[in-house]
């Protein structure tokens, strides 16, 4: 057995690429697995960071993984469901025990350091990557076996099982999961997830269900139309209508399939499009405005998959009911009457979204003026006069009847004249041949068969152009997240990545010279031939009266604006070498209180969320330390779930002062070389005034604390 592990871990360091070709190895890693075909020159990491085993190498691998349009995630795999882990991780970065970085690919199979494709086996993989946590035990188990007499044969089953039982809770930090960014090309990602060809399957699918169902009732139509209907003939049609059933559970998984992967990608993409929104963009919604984007976000999804299939379905079922009706009597008139109604169906479906559209602007247009009528009720009352206090209120309600009255007409044509009318006009197609005697009885047969297969699938588009319509709605209000994902941001330099921190521990963290600034609308600078120096370990305080600019500098040192000219460096180094990553890494901030949010969630997400890497105990601890220097004892020993108490607005409630301090951790735990804190302190007692801001002179590198005077 111990040269068995020893040949395996042998060819497992043979397949794993040093570190002087980690840039080299994440690259074939990316093109191999098809994730990205962009021809970037990545160098090497120097030698400091390959030694160093925490966050540098993550923000290494983060800033090379950006240039190729993808994101490096770091991850953590347990001995005991290694198995499980790594078969969906793939492609992933494994760092090997002093032997290198494994490149894995789906299936387990590994690409080597010459390129080539390799298979390898669960078990030597998890033996080489645990290999010191299995070294101290091996001897003790042989032991165990031999002295429990397990016979040589079944003595490597034995032993997998008894190190999977001690060690199933020991894990492995240094795994990191190659994904496609959700900024990229949705098509693409579509594309890389396999979902084309997942369609294609579901469409093929349809198509042979389809097809034995028609066979199935041929053969009872033929056999009824000859007067000949035996017990062969009833039993080759139920052997049919049998093999129906697994191809409708067939097609009812890839349906599943395809709606999960679709909706997963479409939620990162919108949540990857709400972070990257700038705050001018969302600095005049309200609440409700956007909890209204989250619902139509939902709405999307299930509109738009609730519809799509049956629109798909019936595309394929009305190619399906032209074969037979071209095959029935008066085929050419009715190929060209099922072509004139397709067209009626997809006029009215356009006519009815247009209408849809016009109804929920005039719907949102009355519900926002009743919620400002509202706020301001007590205004209106003491300033306006009475006789125009419902100025304007009966004329919108018209107008509002008028379009939700043409709406529902277009709707009510749509669902119902357009299956229903189909017959009318079918049989009417049909009619001649039947009155004339030209068409036999079976082709009449096949005629109203396809005649009725068109109708069943009328009602399936109708369905789902009305489903597409609601999409359509929800559409015009997520559009702008969608596309606010694909905004590139500056992934900065790799080889200089790391620079600015050890810079900012021995020299300048923060320069600004000659920083000028205006707002769009305005025709003189907010700030001008503004400079300010802050060195490591500095502690700055920066009053001035409201309006004067102090929220608008701690928006430029922290990236959120950039400014009209002047010099911004942090580290040494600007935004554009940095990245905006690196940027954040330097300097972070706690804005002023209506610009912060508690979101929905537990306490330690709402205090972590802006912390780098895998969540672990270590951070966890942290939090918890910090949280007791700012006074969060008392709330904690009440939250019943601790850290893990859901918190925000479906959860527990924090006070003014618990979530200006909760703001603070947040800034705290996310490492910066320089804290901006923007009236931070103006919501708390004496008492805990005292201890959040011994806990930031204690824990913060630099600090600005922005404040009135």
């Amino acid at each position: 057995m111990k040269s068995r592990i020893a040949n395996c871990e042998l060819r497992m360091d043979a397949l794993c690429w040093p570190a002087s070709r980690l840039g080299e190895a994440i690259e074939a890693l990316a093109r191999k697995s098809g994730l990205s075909s962009r021809s970037v020159e990545v160098s090497n990491p120097p030698e400091s960071i390959i030694q160093d085993d925490g966050k540098p190498l993550d923000v290494w691998l983060e800033a090379v993984a950006g240039r190729l349009g993808l994101e490096a995630e770091p991850a953590e795999t347990s001995y005991g469901k290694i198995k499980r882990q790594l078969r969906s991780a793939a492609p992933a970065l494994l760092r090997m025990p002093a032997a290198g970085f494994l490149l894995l690919l789906e299936g387990f199979n590994v690409l080597g350091p010459d390129l080539k494709v390799y298979r390898v086996q669960p078990e030597a993989l998890r033996g080489a990557l645990y290999r010191d946590a299995e070294a101290p035990l091996r001897a003790e188990v042989q032991r165990l076996l031999e002295y429990a007499g397990v016979p040589k044969h079944r003595q490597d089953r034995s032993r997998l099982a008894i190190l999977e039982n001690w060690l199933k809770e020991v894990s492995h930090a240094n795994c990191w999961l190659l994904r496609v960014s959700p900024g990229t090309s949705f098509r693409g990602q579509l594309r890389q997830a396999g979902l084309p060809k997942r369609l294609m399957a579901l469409v093929g699918v349809h198509i042979v269900e389809y097809a034995l169902w028609i066979l199935s009732w041929w053969m009872v139509g033929r056999a009824a139309l000859q007067g000949r209907l035996d017990t062969g003939w009833l039993f080759a049609w139920t052997l049919l209508l049998l093999t129906l059933v697994p191809f409708r559970v067939l097609l009812t998984w890839l349906q599943g399939r395809i709606s999960i992967a679709v909706g997963g990608m479409l939620k990162e993409r919108l949540l990857c499009g709400a972070l990257k929104l700038e705050p001018d963009e969302i600095r005049h919604q309200g609440a409700g405005h956007l909890l209204g984007r989250v619902i139509e976000s939902e709405a999307l999804e299930s509109l738009a998959l609730s519809g799509g299939f049956p629109a798909l379905v019936a595309i394929v079922e009305l190619i399906m009911a032209s074969a037979v009706l071209a095959l029935g009597a008066a085929g050419s008139l009715q190929l060209l009457l099922l072509a004139a109604w397709m067209l009626l169906a997809i006029g009215l479906g356009w006519r009815y979204l247009g209408r849809t559209r016009q109804w929920t602007k005039d719907r949102l247009w009355m519900t926002h003026d009743l919620v400002e009528r509202m706020t301001g009720h007590r205004t209106r009352l003491a300033q306006e006069l009475p006789a125009h206090w419902h100025d304007g209120e009966d004329q919108a309600l018209d107008r509002y009847l008028e379009v939700s009255g043409s709406m529902d007409r277009t709707a009510a044509l749509l669902n119902a004249l357009i299956p229903r009318g189909w017959l009318i006009v079918g049989f009417l197609g049909i009619t001649p041949s039947f009155v004339t005697g030209s068409g036999s009885a079976a082709a009449l047969a096949i005629g109203i068969g396809g005649i009725l297969m068109a109708y069943r699938a009328f009602k399936k588009l109708t369905a789902g152009l009305w489903y597409l319509a609601g999409a359509g709605i929800s559409w015009d209000q997520v559009a702008p997240l969608f596309r606010a994902a694909a905004r590139t941001s500056t992934s900065g330099s790799t080889d200089l990545s790391l620079t600015s921190s050890k810079n900012g521990k021995d020299r300048t963290v923060l320069e600004a010279n000659n920083l000028v600034f205006r707002y769009r609308d305005r025709g003189e600078p907010v700030l001008q031939n503004c400079s300010l120096r802050v060195s490591a370990g500095e502690r700055i305080l920066l009053e001035g009266p409201s309006g004067s600019g102090k929220s608008t500098l701690a928006a430029l040192l922290t990236g959120l604006r950039n400014p009209e000219s002047g010099l911004l460096l942090a580290g040494g180094l600007d935004r554009q070498t940095l990245g905006s990553a690196g940027w954040r890494r330097m300097v972070t901030a706690a804005p002023q209180f209506h610009e912060n949010h508690v979101l929905t969630g537990t306490f330690a997400f709402n205090l972590l969320m802006g912390r780098e890497g895998a969540l672990d105990a270590e951070a966890m601890n942290e939090a918890e330390a910090i949280c007791h220097e700012l006074g969060f004892g008392e709330l904690l020993s009440r939250m019943p779930a601790g850290m893990l108490q859901m918190v925000g607005e479906s959860g527990w409630q924090l006070s003014h002062g618990e979530r200006s301090r909760l703001y603070i951790a947040r800034a705290l735990l996310q490492g910066a070389e320089l804290m901006v804190l923007d009236e931070s302190f103006a919501a708390l007692d004496p008492e805990n005034l005292r201890s959040a801001l011994t806990c930031v002179l204690n824990r913060a590198r630099s600090v600005i604390v922005i404040a009135h005077p």
